[in-house]
């Protein structure tokens, strides 16, 4: 598909049209579902605890980065303190989240890295080195943008366990929300500046990655393991 600026396409709708099958497909999952409903089972949770304190810490690389090749000062801070804000999540959410499941910060670190939870970070990590800065904003914004969404729409729902209900509210709050807009806003900046062939590259990482999300939750719901 081939797009053309107009004042009333923005780059960030090209981002979310290409993805938007997937995070269609995100709120039909059942990891999703049970969230809401309260029937996913705690050990499924518990499994997706562990990965995200893997995954963040990657990811904070991977905002570092974005904040080394930022075009602005601003921009530099804001990448900053959301690789600074990714660590802390994984220190202290996480590690609440462990406490009411029946485990600790140290159990979690002392398991295996997923496979999906590896090939993400890895592409991401690849993505954000080699690439261009636009590239690397395209990585890393299914992150923020997706979980943003999924927040605002099971916030109108919640759900009736504590822990998801918690889990729910820290996606789906205002301060969150105006964080992704912050991104957002960047992307279709940044790809108001670029070419054709830069914006089509980046919108197809920001689909891989958005495909990634999908399989992280999926992953947590068949409590992935090696295979061998």
């Amino acid at each position: 598909m081939t797009y053309e600026l107009t004042s009333t396409i923005t780059y960030s709708d090209e981002l979310w049209d290409a993805a938007a099958p997937t995070y269609r497909a995100i709120l039909a999952h059942p990891f999703i579902t049970g969230l809401v409903d309260g029937t996913l089972p705690h050990e499924a949770f518990r499994h997706f605890v562990v990965q995200d304190s893997h995954y963040l810490r990657d990811y904070a690389r991977a905002l570092a980065v974005c904040a080394a090749r930022a075009p602005d000062d601003d921009t530099t801070r804001a990448f900053a303190s959301d690789a600074a804000g990714a660590i802390a999540a994984e220190q202290e959410m996480h590690a609440a989240f462990m406490s009411d499941l029946g485990g600790s910060a140290d159990e979690a670190a002392a398991l295996p890295v997923g496979p999906t939870t590896r090939a993400y970070t890895s592409y991401v990590l690849a993505t954000v080195y080699s690439g261009s800065f636009l590239d690397a904003l395209a990585a890393v914004l299914p992150c923020y943008w997706i979980y943003a969404r999924v927040g605002e729409d099971l916030l109108a729902r919640s759900s009736p366990d504590p822990l998801y209900r918690r889990w729910i509210e820290a996606y789906g709050n205002e301060e969150f929300q105006e964080t992704v807009r912050r991104v957002v806003t960047l992307a279709d900046r940044v790809g108001a500046e670029a070419t054709e062939g830069q914006r089509a590259r980046a919108r197809e990482h920001f689909a891989t990655t958005a495909r990634y999300e999908w399989m992280f939750w999926d992953a947590a719901w068949r409590r992935e393991s090696w295979p061998v």
